[in-house]
C-alpha cells in the first residue's frame, strides 16, 4: 500500500487539490472556524494547493469569528511525505497582509511569524493544544520552560469532504490507511541550529533540550517522539540563545495509550529513531529514554557530518580526491573532513530499517566504541563517549535481565524498562551534560540545581 500511495500525485490523495474542485467541502456548509483556505498570488489567478504555494503570494484563513491574510515571503522547508512517520508539511516565513488591519497595529506587529502547513491524521492532537497544556502549568519557577518551548499564536483544521478521493483509500485499504486533513498554524519564527556559533553553544542548546524534555514528560505528561535535528530550534531573547524543542506533531499524552500510538507507523525521524524502533517485532510503547537516545543521535551526527554548525562536510565514498590538491589544502581542509567513520552515518539517511536497527545496535553494544568528531566539535566526543556509555550498560542489563538463571527468577523480579533499570536516565544526562569543555552550563529551576548538588556531593 505504501508504494502505490508514494505514486500518487498530491490532489490524488486530497491533499493538494484545488480549492474549486468537487473534493473540497462546500463553504456554504462550514462554520467559520471551518472557512476553507485560499491561496492567491500577488498578481494571477489562485494557486492549486499547499505544494504549489509560491513566495509572494497571499494565504486567507479561518481565524475566531472570522480570517486573516498572511503575505508568503520564505519557504523554509517543504516535506513531500504522504503517509507513515511523516506527513507533507511546509513551512513559510509570513507577515500579516489583512486588509482591515492598521499598519503596524495588528496583534502580530513587530512579530515574525511562520505558517505551517501539513497533513496530520485526523486522529492527531493538535500541536496548540499540546503547547496551550504546557503554558496552563508553565507557573512560578516553571515559567522558565516557556522559553525552550514554540509560541503557538492560532491554529486551524480544514476536514475534506466526501467527495475527495481520501474515503476510497480507506475502503480499499482498510485500517491500513489513515484518513487525514489540512492543519495550518501561525507561530514564531525561531532560528535552526545553523545560526549557532560555538560549540559551547551547541552544549547549551543540547542541554536545554534535555531539560524541557523533562520537564513536559514529568508535568504535562506530554512525550515527544520525534527528536531529530530540524525539530531542534533556537530562541534569542534579550541577547540570550535558548534551546527549543520544536514541532510536537507527533506527540501523545502519557495517560492516553500508555504511550502506544494511534498511528499504523512507527513515529520519529528514521536517521534519528532509537534503535528498537527500526525493530520488525517493535511494537511500543515509545518510552522517554527513546527520546534521549534520538537526542544522542542528533548530537553524533552533527558533530561527525558538520564542520560547523552551517557546514556539512560530506563527501562520497565513491567520490575521488582530486589528484591536482596540494599538500597545503590537503593541512588546510584536514580538520574539516570527516573520518571514514563519519562517512558511514551518511547513509543512515538513505538506508532502511533493518540497516539502521543492525548499525545503531552495533555502536550501542561495542563497549570499545568511540566518535569521531570534527575538529569544531571534538569537545563533544567526551559527552557522546559517556552518554554512548551509560546506553551500553543499560542495554547489558537488560539482556542479562532477561536471559537470568531460573534460581534467580524471583529473586530479580522487577526491571525499569523506561531508563533501562536507571542506567539510561534524564538523570545520568544531565549529571553528564551539566558541564561542557571544563565549562558550568545553565541548569534550569531549583529540582535540577539541588539534583547536582546531591550528585557533586557523591562525587566529593
Amino acid at each position: 500500500m505504501t508504494q502505490r500511495l508514494h505514486g500518487l500525485a498530491y490532489a490524488g490523495i486530497g491533499l493538494a487539490q484545488n480549492w474549486g474542485e468537487p473534493s473540497v467541502t462546500d463553504p456554504a456548509s462550514l462554520t467559520h472556524e471551518q472557512t476553507p483556505p485560499e491561496f492567491e498570488k500577488v498578481n494571477g489567478p489562485p494557486l492549486n494547493g499547499i505544494f504549489e504555494i509560491e513566495e509572494g503570494s497571499k494565504f486567507t484563513f479561518p481565524y475566531k469569528n472570522g480570517t486573516r491574510t498572511v503575505q508568503l515571503q520564505r519557504i523554509f522547508s517543504r516535506s513531500q511525505g504522504i503517509i507513515g512517520r511523516g506527513t507533507s508539511t511546509i513551512v513559510v516565513r509570513v507577515v500579516c497582509a489583512c486588509t482591515h488591519c492598521a499598519p503596524n497595529h495588528s496583534d502580530w506587529s513587530g512579530k515574525k511569524l511562520v505558517l505551517k502547513l501539513g497533513g496530520p491524521s485526523v486522529t492527531r492532537v493538535p500541536e496548540k493544544a499540546l503547547m496551550d497544556r504546557c503554558k496552563e502549568q508553565a507557573k512560578g519557577d516553571h515559567a522558565r520552560v516557556l522559553n525552550h518551548l514554540p509560541d503557538i499564536y492560532c491554529t486551524f483544521n480544514f476536514p475534506l469532504s466526501e467527495r475527495s478521493p481520501q474515503p476510497n483509500f480507506e475502503g480499499r485499504f482498510g485500517d491500513e490507511y489513515e484518513m487525514r486533513l489540512l492543519r495550518g498554524s501561525i507561530q514564531e519564527e525561531l532560528q535552526s541550529l545553523s545560526s549557532l556559533e560555538t560549540a559551547l553553544e551547541c552544549a547549551q542548546v543540547f542541554y536545554d533540550i534535555v531539560q524541557c524534555h523533562h520537564w513536559v514528560y514529568t508535568y504535562p505528561q506530554m512525550l515527544h517522539r520525534d527528536i531529530n535535528h530540524g525539530n531542534i530550534m533556537v530562541r534569542v531573547k534579550d541577547g540570550k540563545k535558548y534551546g527549543v524543542l520544536n514541532d510536537w506533531d507527533l506527540a501523545i499524552w502519557l495517560n492516553e495509550g500508555d504511550g502506544i500510538s494511534t498511528s499504523q507507523f512507527r513515529t520519529g525521524t528514521r536517521p534519528y529513531m532509537a534503535h528498537e524502533q527500526h525493530s520488525p517485532g517493535w511494537k511500543g510503547p515509545h518510552r522517554y529514554r527513546h527520546d534521549l537516545e534520538s537526542l544522542f543521535y542528533v548530537i553524533l551526527l552533527l558533530a561527525t557530518l558538520f564542520s560547523n554548525p552551517s557546514e556539512r562536510v560530506y563527501k562520497s565514498p565513491n567520490e575521488e580526491d582530486d589528484d591536482d590538491n596540494d599538500e597545503e589544502d590537503e593541512d588546510e581542509d584536514e580538520d574539516a573532513k570527516p573520518s571514514e567513520t563519519s562517512y558511514h552515518y551518511e547513509t543512515w539517511f538513505t538506508q532502511g530499517d533493518d540497516f539502521l536497527y543492525k548499525d545503531k545496535a552495533f555502536i550501542i553494544f561495542r563497549a570499545s566504541w568511540h566518535p569521531t568528531p570534527t575538529h569544531f566539535f571534538s569537545a563533544f566526543h567526551g559527552w557522546l563517549k559517556r552518554l554512548h556509555d551509560t546506553m551500553n550498560d543499560g542495554f547489558l542489563a537488560s539482556e542479562a535481565y532477561d536471559n537470568r538463571p531460573n534460581d534467580q527468577l524471583r529473586q530479580i523480579s522487577y526491571f525499569n524498562n523506561d531508563t533501562l533499570d536507571g542506567h539510561f536516565s534524564y538523570d545520568k544526562f544531565v549529571f553528564i551534560m551539566h558541564r561542557f569543555s571544563e565549562e558550568d552550563l545553565a541548569t534550569h529551576g531549583c529540582e535540577w540545581q539541588g539534583k547536582l548538588q546531591g550528585f557533586q556531593k557523591k562525587q566529593g
